[in-house]
């Protein structure tokens, strides 16, 4: 059940994507999002290494860790909510990571196709 009574991209409540690491723009392990996020980290993907070098590729670093700012640093096979225009970005480059649909908040439908998000969907096993 959606700790915050949103949408995912299927319709049904918004589920945690990770609480370890946790992730989310608020850090609360879920692809919420509001006003204040203007990158949209609404996508939940479990990230590769080749998204990850792609990210970095491009002037986002996802492996280094940023205390400051509450982030870890992600190593592949991590669950991260990701700005729904860099999960596209890589997409069309054809590095975007498996996307857990259960926690990949509404919004991301604005920026990214549903049928994008759909042919690397995957279940949701565990935040």
């Amino acid at each position: 059940m959606s700790i915050h009574g949103s949408i995912n991209v299927l319709g049904t409540p918004l589920m945690a994507c990770s609480y370890d690491p946790v992730t989310g723009f608020f850090r609360d392990g879920c692809c919420e999002t509001g006003p204040q996020d203007l990158g949209s980290h609404t996508v939940c993907c479990k990230v590769t290494e080749a998204f990850l070098s792609f990210s970095r590729s491009v002037g986002n670093d996802l492996s280094t860790p940023l205390p400051q700012y509450r982030f870890p640093g992600l190593k592949a096979g991590d669950r991260w909510c990701v700005c729904a225009s860099r999960w596209l970005q890589a997409y069309e480059a054809g590095f975007a990571p498996p996307v857990v649909l259960e926690a990949t908040h509404q919004a991301a439908l604005k920026i990214v196709p549903l049928e994008a998000l759909m042919e690397l969907g995957q279940a949701n096993p565990k935040a």
